[in-house]
């Protein structure tokens, strides 16, 4: 199989675990149980980036990444997944992936490219996740989904040096974040803030 990301993105992927980049005004959104997610703003489309730092104490990172590889274990314990498989289009391996909405919202789905390389950076093992969106993949939308079409992940893992996991993640979601931002609109009034902000972060 052909090489879909680059050795730079990967190196700039990992890198942010030893110094995030929050440079050009990236802001805090929340920060709970040791874990900070930071958002930036586009004016362009309304909506936010994403990025999340934090340590997994319970959860080594080699089965970190395992889990996220792991589609079938996904549609287990994500309540959210309509429908995820990874097929071949024409020659081109790509996952698709549905994700449910709640009425009067309309499910999103996402067509896109993965590649995981397990590093050794200086006598560090570091385990990288890319993802991107492949509009040029021939799967047709479907009547009443929303086609996100400009989805982007990455994901830097390494021991955090006892039997967890130190994590960096990145996620750009456009239409989905705009769910999102409806869903937790939708949301009760008396929820509690760290209920809405987990709510939220279901789709990160």
């Amino acid at each position: 199989m052909s090489l879909q990301f680059t050795d730079e993105e990967f190196q700039d992927a990992w890198k942010e675990l030893d110094e995030p980049q929050l440079e050009g005004g990236w802001e805090l959104f929340t920060e709970t149980m040791g874990v900070k997610i930071y958002r930036l703003y586009d004016k362009e489309t309304g909506l936010y980036e994403y990025k999340v730092f934090g340590v997994l104490t319970t959860c080594t990172p080699e089965l970190c990444a395992d889990v996220y590889m792991d589609l079938t274990y996904r549609k287990h314990w994500d309540g959210y997944v309509k429908e995820l498989y990874e097929k071949d289009f024409d020659g081109q391996s790509a996952i698709y992936w549905e994700v449910k909405y709640p009425f009067p919202l309309s499910n999103r789905d996402y067509v896109y490219i993965r590649e995981r390389r397990d590093l050794d950076v200086d006598g560090r093992k570091i385990w990288v996740i890319l993802a991107r969106s492949s509009p040029e993949t021939p799967c047709a939308e479907k009547s009443g989904v929303l086609r996100v079409k400009d989805y982007k992940q990455s994901v830097a893992m390494e021991s955090d040096g006892a039997c967890g996991t130190k994590e960096w993640r990145a996620r750009f979601l456009n239409r989905h974040a705009e769910g999102l931002r409806q869903l937790q609109n939708l949301l009760p009034e008396e929820m509690s803030a760290a209920d809405r902000t987990g709510a939220h972060a279901q789709g990160l």
